[in-house]
């Protein structure tokens, strides 16, 4: 049945349409004389209406974000302020159109935007009540206010879009008038009803359908469509969620009866409709990182770095509000970028589910070489804004009142955020080793590396390392197997403390704390010695992304969480550079840090803390994680790292395909030492990640480095 009223088959003409038209715009100036004084006579207003009505033609609503699986498919979670999300005319029933005219604008297909009779009918109302009684807005005038209210860009122009004046009611009929020549009544139709409020914050129509009846508009019955469409008028005081549907019930059947006399329904088929009960199925919609279900908890991390990757990317605004304002929307479709095979085995290797009642958070971050995407973030935590029953801090110096971060937290401990991150030990002296490299030094540089060393160069500091073991003469691959602090502090001499935070820098390690920052500025970082133990924070999302540039023959490219964002168009989002060239916001952004050469000669001593052979030299006899290479199956490499008293531990490993990062540390209390005994769950936590994530997958070798650089 077609949606225009039967009443209409008679029609009038357009001359007497164009009278009454006119009689209206009579009728108006009449009943609003403000207006007919200082606005549709006024240039100024005339020339500002003239611009919000072009704004109107290209408007579109605010519209939900979504964020994805890796499939595609599965929705995860969304993001809104105004849960919306647009559909055609053609994927809403019939019903609904029919409904929304007949309860909001029963002459919508006769008129051109403003209803002569409507406005005589409000005149001779507010003529009698001295007042505003009663409204005149079609459904045409009803949508050039809700688009002016979301098109606004300040407070006034929200304010102005919706103040009851006669000023604001003229410059809406003038503006429904323009709309009407240049858009078609569907279009108006379909813009209005993705628009329009119905209560529990559901704007639009697929919105309504989902909250109050877990449907899409396509399916919505009679009955349905004639509740939703009463609740325009009034969504608080005819909302059927109430617990007494009188009024409800009672607008409903207003709305049956409308559709009945413009000939939708048939009298018989309304009274069945106005005899059945509002029979509601309410959805409360998934809003943010914390609404993922249960079964994706763990991703609850790797969501909450995508609102702080979001959050830093031009593309989206010039600042952090603007940007997250886009993000709640602008209907955007965002595919996250875990490999859910990898993302598994990360969550069971960290005791994610098992193990989350521990003051010390194990956490792990799996990157991919040459694209920098993401591909697991887990932590032994539950993601939860819920902290009531976490107990209190082991910080002793905060507030008794502080809640500790375990079971439940929703703090970005795996990078990402504004937290520091934990001390990263001996994982540093990668640094200082690749940029030697670069520059020129080859493999076999050899020192002398005595238990403690003075260091002239750092003001006398005085240095030792872990065991009497590691004394004696080492190389690049034999210090960085068994992690000689002596022979990098000497390395560092050669090369300049300097270059090696450089390095750090340009491979996407951040310093957040005032002592990191004041000692990596220029003026002190010459002689910042213990840069090479360590002694700065880190997060495990810089050291993985970090170290997958080594495995990618020294191309670092940016962390990123997506595999991608498209507009509610369908297309790709998009930024400019620098040099005005457009690109796609989620594709990898990589750039060659150091040449190949050195990357792969880092990475030939690098398998020496693994157990694995180096292409080229010797580790010495033994090495500080020796069973990495048993347990991965396969060539790989990295470093054990820990600080003081063993206050935190760390392992980096990767392979040419995945690089993993894993700590063990109190966010909470940094001097809360996790002891000996724990310095090998995080080089369990990589090793068995990278062997569960790559089981399956064919093995990759390594590329040696040339034998220029072995020296």
């Amino acid at each position: 049945m077609s949606n225009r009223p039967l009443a209409a088959a008679a029609g009038r003409s357009v001359p007497l349409l164009r009278a009454g038209l006119i009689a209206g715009i009579v009728l108006a100036a009449v009943a609003y004389p403000l207006a007919a004084v200082t606005g549709l006579g006024a240039k100024a207003t005339a020339h500002a209406v003239e611009h919000k009505t072009n704004i109107l033609r290209t408007a579109m609503p605010a519209e939900t974000s979504y964020l994805y699986a890796p499939d595609g498919k599965t929705i995860l979670t969304m993001f809104y302020e105004e849960y919306r999300q647009y559909t055609k005319l053609s994927d809403m029933s019939p019903n609904i159109q029919q409904a929304i005219v007949a309860a909001e604008d029963n002459r919508f297909y006769q008129h051109r935007g403003v209803d002569p009779k409507g406005v005589a009918r409000a005149f001779v109302a507010n003529t009698r009540s001295s007042g505003v009684s009663q409204g005149a807005s079609t459904l045409t005038m009803q949508y050039v206010r809700m688009a002016l209210r979301d098109s606004a860009q300040t407070p006034q122009e929200v304010q102005e879009a919706i103040q009851q004046t006669s000023l604001r009611k003229v410059k809406e009929m003038r503006m429904a008038l323009d709309i009407e020549k240049e858009l078609t009544k569907d279009q108006i139709l379909e813009r209005y009803l993705n628009s329009a409020y119905f209560g529990h914050r559901a704007y639009g129509i697929y919105a309504a359908s989902q909250i109050f009846f877990s449907k899409t508009p396509a399916t919505l019955t009679p009955v349905e469509a004639a509740t939703l469409a009463g609740l325009v008028k009034s969504p608080s005081e005819y909302d059927p969620l109430s617990s007494d549907q009188k009024e409800a019930t009672g607008r409903r059947n207003y709305v049956l009866d409308k559709m009945t006399q413009l000939g939708y329904l048939s009298p018989d088929a309304a009274a069945v409709a106005k005899s059945e009960p509002i029979r509601t199925r309410p959805t409360t919609p998934a809003n943010d990182c914390a609404a993922i279900s249960s079964a994706y908890n763990a991703w609850g991390f790797a969501c909450d770095y995508v609102k702080n990757w979001w959050s830093a990317q031009p593309a989206f605004g010039e600042n952090r509000l603007e940007r997250m304002d886009k993000l709640r929307r602008g209907g955007y479709r965002i595919v996250l970028s875990l490999d859910p095979k990898v993302q598994a085995a990360a969550e069971k290797n960290v005791g994610a589910k098992d193990r989350v009642d521990s003051p010390f958070a194990n956490g792990i971050v799996v990157a991919e070489p040459g694209t920098g995407r993401i591909k697991a973030m887990a932590v032994n935590r539950t993601y939860s804004l819920d902290v009531g029953e976490n107990g209190p801090s082991s910080n002793p110096e905060a507030d008794p009142k502080t809640k500790a971060n375990y079971p439940n937290t929703v703090a970005p401990l795996l990078g990402g955020g504004t937290l520091p991150g934990y001390q990263a030990g001996s994982t540093f002296k990668m640094f200082p080793m690749l940029a030697a490299l670069d520059a020129g030094m080859p493999l076999s540089t050899a020192f002398d590396s005595p238990y403690r060393y003075r260091s002239a160069v750092y003001d006398g500091w005085a240095p030792s390392n872990a065991s009497g073991a590691m004394t004696g003469r080492q190389t690049m691959w034999s210090g960085f197997g068994k992690s000689v602090n002596t022979y990098f502090v000497q390395l560092e001499e050669k090369i300049g403390a300097d270059r090696g935070v450089h390095l750090a820098e340009q491979l996407g390690l951040r310093w957040r704390t005032d002592v990191d920052k004041e000692q990596a500025s220029p003026a002190k970082a010459k002689k910042w010695g213990a840069f090479t133990l360590g002694v700065s924070d880190a997060t495990p999302l810089e050291m993985a992304n970090a170290y997958a540039a080594i495995a990618a023959d020294g191309r670092y490219c940016e962390a990123m969480p997506v595999n991608s964002i498209t507009n509610r168009d369908g297309t790709p989002a998009t930024y400019k550079t620098a040099g005005g060239i457009e690109r796609e916001v989620a594709k990898p952004r990589c750039r060659q840090v150091v040449n190949a050469d050195a990357a792969r000669a880092a990475t030939d001593a690098a398998r020496c803390p693994t157990g694995d052979t180096p292409a080229k030299g010797s580790c010495g006899g033994w090495s500080t994680a020796d069973s990495v290479r048993r347990t991965v199956g396969r060539p790989v490499a990295g470093k054990t790292g820990t600080t003081d008293s063993t206050r935190s531990a760390w392992f980096v490993g990767y392979t040419p395909e995945l690089a993993a990062a894993s700590f063990i540390a109190d966010p909470d209390n940094p001097f809360n030492a996790v002891g000996d005994g724990q310095s090998q769950v995080p080089v369990n936590a990589v090793a068995q990640t990278l062997r569960d994530g790559l089981k399956g997958t064919p093995t990759r070798q390594f590329i040696p480095p040339s034998d220029a650089i072995v020296g």
